[in-house]
């Protein structure tokens, strides 16, 4: 969330390879979700079997998501960030190149391309010192 609270970035986290894709959404909206998700999806790059929510009124169409895109959606219990904690960590990685308190509105979908690219070519010492990009690369192959 920016700090007007109207302009807003989706992050999904491969929990396993730690793989980061941000994508800029125009409004915190369920609709704009649902939107970008199945833009992704359809591109064929986002391969996902499960997602883990938090319990914000933009994720309020996840029975369509699952029907849609066969996804299994579950929900933190409010308050339980570390039931998102490889999320909670990106995002934390995100706010190096986003500070808290600033508006998104001139952040553009290039800038967090940038961003996300950025992540996933750094080392993580949870891969083993590889990068998200070698760890997704050899976890799509197998």
């Amino acid at each position: 969330m920016g700090k007007d609270g109207r302009h807003c970035l989706l992050t999904l986290v491969e929990r396993m390879t730690r793989w980061v894709q941000i994508i800029k959404l125009p409004a915190r909206q369920a609709v704009e979700v649902k939107k970008a998700l199945a833009r992704e999806i359809r591109k064929g790059v986002l391969k996902m079997k499960s997602l883990t929510l938090d319990n914000g009124t933009e994720f309020h169409g996840f029975r369509q998501m699952q029907d849609e895109f066969g996804i299994e959606v579950y929900f933190a219990q409010p308050y339980h960030s570390w039931e998102r904690g490889t999320n909670e960590n990106t995002n934390g990685l995100i706010r190096q190149y986003l500070p808290k308190g600033m508006c998104f509105k001139e952040v553009t979908q290039r800038h967090c391309d940038k961003i996300e690219r950025e992540l996933n070519d750094r080392p993580r010492k949870v891969l083993g010192f590889d990068t998200p990009n070698e760890a997704y690369a050899i976890e799509c192959c197998t």
